[in-house]
C-alpha cells in the first residue's frame, strides 16, 4: 500500500494545473480523502474540483454535501467512483438548470483593486473589426478603437479580465497622433466603438484621451463615434460644445444583477440620468442589454428597465437598443473560477455556440423576444439588433433577418446617419424658435 507521504506526493503532482488551492479547507480535505479511496485521475479530481469551486461561488454549501458514496464496501473502487462522480454531475447539473435565486447570494463590498494607471507609446493603437466578430454570429461589423486597455470596474462574467494584466490600465502617449494618421475614405460612413478593451467613460479625461477623440470626431463627421459605457462620468462633456457624429451608450441590468455581477459600476439611476444629462446637451443615446441575464423574477426586473426608460426619453433621441446575453469561452470560464468571491453568472446550462458557451437556444429566444416586445412602441423609432448571436434568433424575434453580416451592417449605418440628420435638423429648428422668441421678448 502506498505511503502517506508518497501518496501526498502523487495527489499534489494531480492537482497542479487545477483550482484546488482556491478551496476552503473542509472540500480541500474531502477532495483528497475521496481522490485516495477511489484513485482517482488528474482529470476526474480537476472535474471535481471545479464543481467543488462553482457550488462555492452560487452559495450552495461544501462538495461533501452533494456527494454519495452509495457503498464504501466495494471490490470495484473505481467503478464506484466512477458511479459516485456521475451522480455528483447530476447533481450539479441540476442547480444549472434551476433559475438563478439571487437571494442566495448578499450584495459584496468588493473593493476596487489597486490599479497603476501606466501613459506609454502604444506600437499599436488597437484600431479595426471587433474582435468578437465572427461569420457564425450576425455581427454588424463594428470598428473598435482601443483608446485604453483594461478596466476599473470588476463585472464578474466580462472578458476583458481575460485579455489584460490585471492592476495595469495603459493610455497611450501617441494617441492623439495615432488618432490623425487613422485613413478614412471620406465616401463611407464608419462607425466605431471605444468601449471594447476599457469602459469608454470611466477614465473620464485623463491623460487627454477624451480630448482626442473628441478632436478626431470633430475632424472625421462621416464618423459615428460610440463612447460605450457602464458609469455615469459625463461631466467633460457638459461644458463641450459637441459635435452630432458622437453617440453614448449605455449597458443597462437590473439593480439586482447590478449588486450582484457589476462592481463597482455605477447604480441603474445613475446611468440613466446620466443618459437625460447628454440628451440634455444635444446629444444622442442608446442602450445596450448585454448581457440580459436568466435568474427568478428576470422578467419583471427587465421590465421595470424597459418601461422607465420608455417612460424617461423621446425615442428620436435614442439612435439604438442592442440585446444579447453571457457568452464565455474557456480561458474567460477559469478566470472567474479563479475568483474569490460570490457569483451566480456561471449557474447556467451551457450550450456551445460558435466554440464558445451560452445559454441554450431556447432560453435566449425566449428573453430576446420578451424585451424586443417589451418595447413595442419604439420598433419603427428606433434600431434594434442582436449583438453576436445565430442568425437564426433574428426571425425568431424580430420577424426579419439579414442575409448576411454585411447587409446588417449596411442597414445599421443608414439607420444612424439618418437619425443623425434628423436631430441635427431639429436642434437647428429648436435654436430658430429660440432665437426669434428671444428677439420678440427684447421688443416687448
Amino acid at each position: 500500500m502506498i505511503s502517506d507521504k508518497k501518496y501526498e506526493e502523487k495527489f499534489l503532482k494531480s492537482t497542479k494545473g487545477t483550482l484546488f488551492d482556491k478551496l476552503s479547507l473542509n472540500d480541500r480535505e474531502f477532495i483528497r480523502t475521496k481522490a485516495r479511496f477511489y484513485g482517482f485521475s488528474h482529470q476526474q479530481i480537476k472535474q471535481i474540483t471545479d464543481i467543488a469551486v462553482d457550488l462555492s461561488m452560487w452559495s450552495k454549501g461544501d462538495i461533501s454535501f452533494f456527494w454519495n458514496d452509495f457503498s464504501l464496501d466495494t471490490t470495484n473502487k473505481k467503478a464506484a467512483g466512477k458511479k459516485a462522480l456521475l451522480s455528483l454531475k447530476k447533481r450539479y447539473d441540476s442547480f444549472k438548470e434551476e433559475l438563478n435565486d439571487y437571494e442566495e447570494i448578499e450584495s459584496q463590498k468588493i473593493k476596487a483593486p489597486k490599479i497603476k494607471l501606466l501613459s506609454m507609446p502604444k506600437e499599436n493603437l488597437g484600431f479595426g473589426l471587433c474582435p468578437v466578430a465572427s461569420p457564425k454570429t450576425r455581427c454588424c461589423n463594428l470598428l473598435t478603437l482601443d483608446a485604453v486597455e483594461s478596466c476599473g470596474f470588476d463585472c464578474s462574467y466580462c472578458s476583458i479580465q481575460s485579455f489584460y494584466n490585471e492592476g495595469k490600465v495603459v493610455f497611450d502617449t501617441d494617441l492623439k497622433k495615432k488618432l490623425e494618421n487613422i485613413s478614412l475614405d471620406p465616401n463611407e460612413f464608419y462607425h466605431i466603438g471605444t468601449g471594447q478593451s476599457s469602459d469608454s467613460l470611466m477614465w473620464g479625461n485623463r491623460y487627454g484621451v477624451l480630448d482626442n477623440l473628441l478632436d478626431f470626431a470633430k475632424k472625421n463627421r462621416n464618423v459615428l463615434l460610440e463612447f460605450k459605457t457602464k458609469s455615469d462620468n459625463v461631466s467633460y462633456f457638459l461644458d463641450k460644445k459637441l459635435p452630432k457624429n458622437l453617440l453614448f451608450t449605455w449597458s443597462l441590468n437590473p439593480q439586482t444583477i447590478i449588486d450582484k455581477e457589476e462592481h463597482l459600476s455605477a447604480s441603474l439611476e445613475d446611468r440613466i440620468n446620466a443618459a437625460k444629462k447628454m440628451i440634455n446637451k444635444g446629444a444622442l443615446v442608446g442602450f445596450h442589454f448585454h448581457p440580459i441575464v436568466y435568474y427568478k423574477n428576470y422578467q419583471k426586473e427587465y421590465k421595470e428597465v424597459f418601461d422607465k426608460l420608455l417612460n424617461s426619453f423621446d425615442p428620436k433621441y435614442v439612435v439604438m437598443v442592442s440585446f444579447g446575453t453571457l457568452t464565455f469561452t474557456k480561458p474567460v470560464i477559469k478566470k472567474i473560477r479563479s475568483r474569490e468571491f460570490k457569483t451566480k453568472i456561471l449557474q447556467m446550462p451551457f450550450s456551445e455556440a460558435a466554440n464558445k458557451f451560452s445559454y441554450p437556444f431556447h432560453i435566449k429566444k425566449e428573453m430576446f423576444k420578451f424585451a424586443y416586445d417589451s418595447f413595442k412602441s419604439w420598433h419603427k423609432k428606433v434600431f434594434f439588433y442582436l449583438c453576436m448571436e445565430d442568425h437564426s434568433l433574428w426571425r425568431e424575434v424580430f420577424g426579419y433577418d439579414y442575409p448576411t453580416n454585411e447587409s446588417f451592417e449596411m442597414d445599421m449605418k443608414l439607420n444612424y446617419k439618418a437619425k443623425i440628420e434628423g436631430l441635427s435638423s431639429y436642434h437647428r429648428t429648436l435654436r430658430g424658435v429660440r432665437e426669434e422668441a428671444i428677439y420678440a421678448s427684447k421688443k416687448l
